[in-house]
C-alpha cells in the first residue's frame, strides 16, 4: 500500500491486550442541527477514507456530504485527515500535526486499523491507540459521542490483492474489528459494521476499484446508504 501526502481539505483495531484501553469521560455538548445550520464534517482514517484510486467525489466522505446536502443540510466540503498506508499510530501523529486540534466539528467519522493488521502490528497496541484516537474524535465533536461514527475495517481478503488468502486475512480483520467495536460501544459512539458488505465484493467485481484492492465508488455508495441515515438521526437530536 503506497503512501500519499496528508489530505487536509477545509473547503473540502479483544485479544492479546496487555493494557486496558479506556475512553476518557468528556463534557457532552449536544446541539440539535437544522437545515439552516452550516455543518462541518471531519473524516479521520486511511486509504478507505480518501477513496484511494478513485476520483475525490467518489470517496465516502464526499458521497456522504452530497447525500446530506441533497436532504437539505448545508454541509461544508469535508475536512479529511487520512493517507494511504496509515496505521493508527500514523493517524494520531498526523492529527497532532494537523493544526486543527482546537477546532470543533458537527460530526466526525473514524475508520482506521487495516494497516495495523496488514503490517502485522500488535493487537494490544491497536487497542490502546484506537482508544486514544477515538477520544480525540470525541473531542473534535465537542464531547458529543452521538456525533462520532466509527466504521469497521473492510475485508480486503476477498479482493484480487488478497490473493486467495481470505481464510487468513478475514479472521484477522475480525479480530481487529472486535477490538474497535468493543471500544466504540463502551464509549457510546455510533458503530457501523460495513465488513459484511465489503465481503460481497467476492461475487461482484464492480465493488472493487481498478487497483484490485480498494472499494469502488459503488461500494462506498452502499456504505453511505447505511451511514447517512445514522448521521441525519444524530444531527436532528
Amino acid at each position: 500500500m503506497r503512501t500519499l501526502q496528508i489530505i487536509l481539505i477545509t473547503l473540502t483495531s479483544l485479544s492479546a491486550c496487555t493494557k486496558k484501553a479506556d475512553i476518557k469521560s468528556t463534557t457532552i455538548n449536544k446541539t440539535k442541527m437544522t437545515t439552516a445550520d452550516t455543518i462541518n464534517y471531519l473524516a479521520l482514517g486511511d486509504s478507505y477514507t480518501i477513496g484511494e484510486s478513485l476520483p475525490q467525489y467518489q470517496s465516502f466522505p464526499y458521497q456522504l456530504t452530497g447525500l446530506l446536502n441533497s436532504n437539505g443540510f448545508h454541509t461544508q466540503v469535508p475536512t479529511i485527515i487520512a493517507t494511504t498506508g496509515w496505521t493508527t499510530d500514523n493517524l494520531i501523529d498526523a492529527i497532532s500535526n494537523s493544526g486543527i486540534n482546537n477546532k470543533k466539528f458537527s460530526f466526525v467519522t473514524l475508520l482506521i486499523g487495516v494497516n495495523d493488521q496488514y503490517q502485522g502490528l500488535n493487537q494490544s497496541n491497536y487497542s490502546i491507540k484506537f482508544a486514544q484516537v477515538l477520544n480525540t474524535a470525541i473531542n473534535f465533536a465537542n464531547g458529543n459521542t452521538g456525533r462520532v461514527f466509527v466504521l469497521s475495517i473492510p475485508d480486503y481478503g476477498v479482493t484480487p490483492f488478497g490473493g486467495g488468502r481470505d481464510n487468513v486475512i478475514g479472521p484477522e480483520i475480525d479480530q481487529f474489528n472486535a477490538i474497535n467495536k468493543a471500544i466504540s460501544l463502551k464509549a457510546g459512539v455510533n458503530y457501523l459494521d460495513i465488513t459484511p458488505v465489503s465481503r460481497t465484493a467476492v461475487k461482484n467485481p464492480a465493488l472493487t476499484a481498478a487497483d484490485g484492492l480498494h472499494p469502488s465508488g459503488e461500494m462506498y455508495s452502499i456504505w453511505m446508504s447505511l451511514l447517512e441515515p445514522m448521521v441525519v438521526k444524530q444531527l436532528q437530536k
